[in-house]
Formats: structure tokens, C-alpha cells, sequence
């Protein structure tokens, strides 16, 4: 599985953007897709989840009741709806898929990682 992740940029606080990414590979339908985050100075950390079916997502408190994980099967793609954003959100944002091992939290666990897209949220 090849990902592609677009949509970021510059964006006010409290404003929204939505980030996608798409896959190439007949296989993406099957994988457990996330977004992950790494700041300037800062580990990479995990943002959200999303089951191969969609049903199952998850997130970090830090980011629960503002951002929200989908993905269309039927066009390849995962997006990140992320509203009330903050400064602190500022970071690079990769899409991944999911090996078939380990903790859909971890990043250890993906096997497949996107370019990154960079969001600045501004105060």
C-alpha cells in the first residue's frame, strides 16, 4: 500500500482543515488505516484510528471531540476532519496502515507511512 497525504496548511485557531490520504493497493480495504503527529523537537504521537471496516475508531483524549477519522473504501482514501483546532496541534501529520500485529495506537504497529502534511495552526 502506497499513501498519499494532502490537505494541510495554515489555519487560525479555532478554524477546521480536513486531511486525506490516499492509497494505492488492492489491499487498502483490508488494512487498519491512522494519523499520527510529530511536532519539531517531539515524538511522534498517535492522533486516530479507524478499523479496515470503519466501525472501530480511536482516539487520543487530546484530540477526542474535535478531530474525526472516516474512510471511503470505494475510493481508496482516509480523511481527518479536525475542527477547534489549537497551536498545540501545530505538527507534521502522516497517514499510515496498519501491519496485522500490535497496538492500533502504536506506530510501532504500521507498516505503511505516508509523505507527511504539514499543519501550522496559528494564535
Amino acid at each position: 500500500v502506497q499513501l498519499q497525504a494532502s490537505g494541510g496548511g495554515l489555519v487560525q485557531a479555532g478554524g477546521s482543515l480536513r486531511l486525506s490520504c490516499a492509497a494505492s493497493g488492492r489491499t487498502f480495504s483490508s488494512v487498519d488505516m491512522g494519523w499520527f503527529r510529530q511536532a519539531p523537537g517531539k515524538e511522534r504521537e498517535f492522533v486516530a484510528a479507524i478499523t479496515w471496516d470503519g466501525d472501530v475508531k480511536y482516539y487520543p483524549d487530546s484530540v477526542k471531540g474535535r478531530f474525526t477519522i472516516a474512510r471511503d473504501n470505494a475510493k481508496n482514501t482516509v480523511y481527518l476532519q479536525m475542527n477547534s483546532l489549537k497551536p498545540e496541534d501545530t505538527a507534521v501529520y502522516y497517514c499510515a496502515g496498519r501491519g496485522p500485529y500490535g497496538n492500533i495506537r502504536s506506530s510501532t504497529s504500521y507498516r505503511y507511512w505516508g509523505q507527511g502534511t504539514q499543519v501550522t495552526v496559528s494564535s
